[in-house]
């Protein structure tokens, strides 16, 4: 059985230098930086036991949360980046994330799965999301798949041919 919960709802605020996460926990961010096509953000994520830090773009134009998660030892898992399908707006200086359930994992140039598709059903079904935003994060999965895909799962080659260039610490 599908734990049914709302959707995830996060905020960050560059000028400030913080995150608000789902929780509604203020976390402290040490680098934002806002690009045409997005936001960057680098931060520690205190009390964590599986990971100590994160690096993390919301692409709005492309519907995604890309994650570096950077696990602890005994923690690994067997993936380079976390793809959490998004809705992104901005309010002035604020963004804002709505999480639609559905996630990708990648491991860089080498392959994509799809995960949490009970947890979107389950939401649609219960009326925490509208259908038509089911359908936004089902085509939004399936885009990025086939784009991942038709670049043998390198996601810089990917994002290159939507004009972006997302820059992390920890992968050249």
């Amino acid at each position: 059985m599908t734990d049914v919960h709302p959707p995830k709802l996060e905020s960050f605020d560059p000028a400030a230098g913080v995150n608000v996460d789902p929780k509604g926990i203020e976390r402290e961010v040490e680098e934002f930086r806002t690009e045409p096509f997005g936001l960057y953000l680098a931060r520690p994520t205190p009390g964590r036991e599986q990971f100590h830090y994160l690096e993390s773009w919301l692409l709005p134009g492309l519907g995604l949360r890309i994650t570096d998660f950077w696990f602890n030892p005994g923690h690994e898992r067997d993936q380079t980046f976390y793809l959490d399908v998004v809705r992104v707006r901005r309010e002035g200086t604020r963004w804002f994330s709505t999480d639609l359930y559905l996630d990708l994992v990648l491991k860089d140039k080498v392959s994509v799965r799809v995960i949490d598709s009970d947890e979107l059903l389950a939401a649609v079904s219960a009326g925490l999301l509208p259908q038509a935003e089911g359908e936004y994060a089902l085509e939004t999965a399936y885009t990025t798949v086939e784009g991942l895909a038709a670049h043998g799962y390198d996601l810089a080659a990917w994002l290159s041919t939507k004009d972006i260039s997302a820059t992390w610490r920890r992968h050249p």
